[in-house]
């Protein structure tokens, strides 16, 4: 089943989320060539003053054939969200995200992201906009949002209704009030009952990350799609693994030497994208998420974490997988 977001089709249902610091244009690049159907980039900050900064123009980068290129805005001030919006369209941006369902604390204490759970009016003025910005600018726009503040304040009923009634192409509900973080159980329920109310596209979120998850949330909710998130951390070959079940009922796991092929083709998009310095410091999260648990990786782990430059971070990579067996 695929749908529209303006002249966009999306043909497919297993989406990358965006994360902070992770889903930069190589890792969606990663995504992508394993099977993602749809991938938002990180969040970027609306505020004019950090608009041209080293980090936010970061952010606005986008892999050869990305399409749709899709940005996402965090803010709380109407002119500089809409100021943002035509920015980002001018970075190359095909869809605007916005973020309502980010829980960190220094975000939520500038009543950003899920902190605007707590304030139907303040969000309805922002969707407003941003549906009247999208109008205009025949740019597609959604949104992705939490259930609500705490188990004693839910209203992402309320504020899908809104963003439906403002023109916005998509909603992505993470199942979680903001107090629930990432711990508390999923509530498919609710996305259940958005999906019943909207008309638009909805996208389930939350503790997805195998096939048997992927079937039940979306027989069980409705929803036109899912979106992976953590899961996909260390293994941009959940996309292919899960889309392969699905398709054939047969799990398939990649092998070790597929898994190593693709954290050096991953290493190779990285330091194409950004400075050495960066790069190699900037890599290291991933080679953690990727190698933690492997035969022999506590012996090179200093070595690779404390690698100041390209050529010695790639040796020891390099001659780690060289010793694997991968039989």
């Amino acid at each position: 089943m695929s749908f529209h977001l303006g002249p966009y089709c999306i043909d497919g249902k297993l989406f990358l989320a965006p994360m902070a610091g992770i889903t930069d244009a190589p890792f969606r690049q990663m995504c992508h060539e394993f099977g993602a159907d749809y991938a938002v980039g990180e969040m970027v900050a609306s505020a004019p003053q950090l608009r041209n900064s080293r980090k936010t123009l970061g952010r606005v980068k986008f892999f050869e054939g990305e399409c749709p290129r899709v940005v996402q805005l965090l803010g709380a001030d109407r002119s500089a969200l809409v100021e943002a919006f035509y920015w980002a369209i001018e970075a190359g941006a095909q869809v605007i995200d916005f973020n309502m369902g980010c829980p960190a604390k220094k975000v939520c204490n500038v009543a950003c992201g899920s902190a605007l759970m707590c304030d139907a009016d303040a969000a309805k003025e922002l969707l407003t906009a941003l549906g009247e910005a999208s109008c205009q600018a025949q740019v597609p726009v959604t949104l992705k949002c939490r259930t609500g503040w705490d188990e004693q304040h839910k209203n992402v009923r309320q504020i899908a209704a809104i963003a439906q009634d403002c023109g916005f192409s998509m909603l992505t509900v993470h199942g979680r009030t903001r107090a629930g973080a990432f711990e508390s159980e999923v509530e498919y329920e609710s996305i259940a009952r958005v999906a019943e109310d909207l008309s638009i596209p909805v996208v389930a979120n939350g503790d997805i990350s195998d096939a048997n998850r992927v079937r039940a949330v979306l027989r069980y909710t409705g929803a036109d799609a899912v979106m992976i998130g953590r899961a996909a951390l260390g293994q941009p070959w959940i996309f292919k693994e899960i889309k392969t079940e699905l398709e054939t009922g047969r799990a398939e796991e990649i092998t070790q030497k597929e898994k190593a092929e693709a954290i050096l083709r991953h290493w190779q998009l990285h330091f194409a994208c950004y400075e050495e310095p960066v790069a190699v410091r900037t890599f290291r999260k991933h080679l953690l998420w990727y190698l933690t648990g492997w035969p022999g990786f506590d012996e090179v782990r200093p070595g690779l974490l404390q690698a100041s430059g390209a050529e010695s971070q790639h040796k020891i990579l390099t001659e780690y997988f060289s010793c694997q067996d991968w039989k």
